[in-house]
């Protein structure tokens, strides 16, 4: 049972990796809002979240200033409804592949809230199988394909040592991992 509290728990790993498809249903498994940087990233670059943008690695919307903006948007979505609601939880969702960018998320908000960061793994071969289903999926938000995985993994920051993460292997059902993360959250 959702306990009220101020709670901001973020979904962060490389694309494909079901990072997503587990923050969106979790979220709405307790009726919380959720954020997704894909979304957020194309409402700020004003198009439609479905339309794809095959631009290639650091380039159009995935320029590094542009992720930027992306990120500072979460932050304010989430520090919105802690400011509105004394009892909130929020779900933010994205890569965060640097310690910069999940250090950021704790220096605005852990004097104010408790802080859940999950951070969601598989296999290569799961990547791949989830990539090849997303390419042809006309409902699509993520725009991840096998070059931004190849490039994101030469980049992304594994999670350290001094970092409280929650590390969850997502090649399984659903509701499993909808209750492996409530129970380690203490939901």
């Amino acid at each position: 049972m959702l306990q009220p509290e101020n709670l901001l728990v973020v979904f962060f790993g490389m694309i494909a990796t079901g990072k997503s498809y587990l923050a969106s249903a979790w979220a709405s498994h307790y009726d919380l809002p959720y954020y997704n940087s894909d979304r957020v990233r194309k409402e700020l670059a004003g198009i439609s979240p479905e339309t794809a943008q095959q631009e290639g690695v650091d380039k159009g919307i995935y320029t590094p200033e542009f992720s930027r903006r992306t990120y500072d948007a979460l932050i304010e979505h989430a520090m919105y409804h802690f400011q509105e609601n004394k009892k909130a939880c929020v779900v933010l969702d994205g890569s965060y592949q640097s310690l910069h960018e999940r250090d950021l998320l704790r220096k605005q908000f852990s004097d104010q809230v408790r802080l859940a960061f999950v951070h969601c793994v598989c296999s290569e071969q799961v990547v791949q199988q989830r990539l090849k289903i997303r390419a042809t999926d006309p409902d699509a938000v993520s725009d991840g394909n096998w070059e931004i995985y190849l490039a994101q993994k030469k980049r992304f920051q594994g999670v350290m040592k001094t970092e409280q993460v929650i590390e969850l292997d997502t090649d399984a059902l659903v509701e499993e991992l909808i209750e492996k993360v409530s129970i380690k959250i203490e939901m």
